[in-house]
């Protein structure tokens, strides 16, 4: 699995437990609705920090917390 791949399934799966929309990281992250449309359909292929920092301060998660996921443990590129 690709890092920008694990990513979003993470992203994803936060989601979900929150019962949270994609509005919600433009609202009240700030974060333009291209910049997350692009991210969740896999049309971008790189995630910057900044860009992952931006949606952990918005789901109030540190790095760790977020990178702390089995998932982290399929990256093979």
């Amino acid at each position: 699995m690709r890092l920008a791949d694990a990513v979003v399934h993470r992203l994803r799966a936060i989601m979900e437990e929150r019962g949270l929309k994609p509005y919600y990281f433009h609202k009240n992250g700030g974060i333009a609705k291209s910049t997350i449309s692009q991210l969740l359909n896999g049309k971008q292929q790189k995630v910057t920090l900044d860009l992952l920092f931006q949606f952990t301060s918005t789901l109030n998660i540190s790095l760790k917390d977020f990178f702390d996921d089995p998932i982290f443990g399929e990256i093979t590129d």
